[in-house]
């Protein structure tokens, strides 16, 4: 979306102090079930797997050690080709994730902090160049490497409790790695009011200008993002990464050059048998 001439002048509303802190079941088929790893993987008969951080406080922060776990995890999930969806989330309902490590950062040097935002780097690129659609399954708090790591995900989906917000300059950092997704996503000046003054944006707020893209009541998160993995799941698995990898692609691609790299891109598609099949089933229930 465009935008807007001005910064924007309605700052998002408080926070609510004490978002709701639910539960949610996790998928059926549990891959490793250890609960003191950081990153419980689990994958269904349909092929949509789960990433599950544990063991990270009631917050979800990611430290050193969650950030390798996770990025382990969704490398794995990427090499299976049985994966056809991927849902990212965290344990409980009171945040997708609280931030990055403070108490782990407030000790850093230099070098050891271009070791850990290139570990938090490495997990976004992990997640954003995975072949597969990734979900972020987002109630409550999501902030900085949180806010980061959602957006390196492909779809949001995010709770009415939701709060999001890139508050680094506050701790004397600034917001860096895949921060910079947002001008493309929400506008310069939206970008530049979140990172410079590292305000709240609720749920609303976040919907509004592109954030997320669907919010839900609370109660209703674990059945949308279901509803939308399923969905995905259920179209061709060729198609779907390859609509993903041309998503990449046209990131970084003149408008010219993507519009005639995707001539190609149609015909081969036919090499699958996928259209086939998808086209004759649409045309024999139109029939029937």
């Amino acid at each position: 979306m465009s935008a807007p001439a001005n910064p924007p002048t309605d700052p998002p509303t408080n926070p609510p102090t004490n978002p709701p802190t639910s539960a949610s079941p996790n998928p059926s088929v549990d891959m490793n079930a250890d609960p003191g790893r950081h990153a419980v993987v689990a994958i269904d008969e349909r092929g949509i797997a789960t990433v599950t951080i544990s063991g990270a406080g009631s917050l979800n922060i990611l430290s050193t050690p969650v950030i390798a776990a996770l990025t382990d995890a969704v490398r794995k999930l990427a090499a299976d080709p049985q994966v056809r969806v991927l849902i990212l989330r965290g344990t409980g309902d009171k945040g997708f994730i609280g931030g990055a490590d403070i108490k782990e950062m407030v000790a850093l040097t230099r070098e050891s902090a271009e070791r850990f935002i290139g570990g938090l780097r490495a997990l976004c690129d992990a997640v954003r160049h995975c072949p597969v659609p990734v979900i972020a399954r987002m109630p409550g708090w999501c902030l900085g490497g949180g806010l980061e790591l959602a957006l390196a995900c492909d779809l949001r989906i995010a709770g009415e409790n939701a709060n999001l917000g890139m508050p680094e300059v506050k701790v004397g950092i600034p917001s860096v790695i895949h921060a910079a997704l947002m001008p493309r996503l929400i506008g310069n000046a939206r970008t530049a009011w979140m990172l410079l003054t590292g305000e709240l944006c609720d749920a609303a707020q976040a919907l509004s200008w592109g954030l997320v893209h669907r919010v839900v009541p609370l109660a209703e998160l674990d059945a949308e993002v279901e509803r939308l993995a399923q969905l995905l799941a259920g179209f061709g698995q060729t198609v779907v990464r390859q609509q993903k990898r041309l998503l990449r692609e046209w990131e970084d691609q003149p408008v010219d050059t993507a519009i005639a790299n995707s001539v190609a891109e149609f015909g081969s598609a036919f090499d699958t048998g996928e259209p086939q099949r998808y086209m004759a089933e649409f045309v024999n229930r139109k029939r029937s």
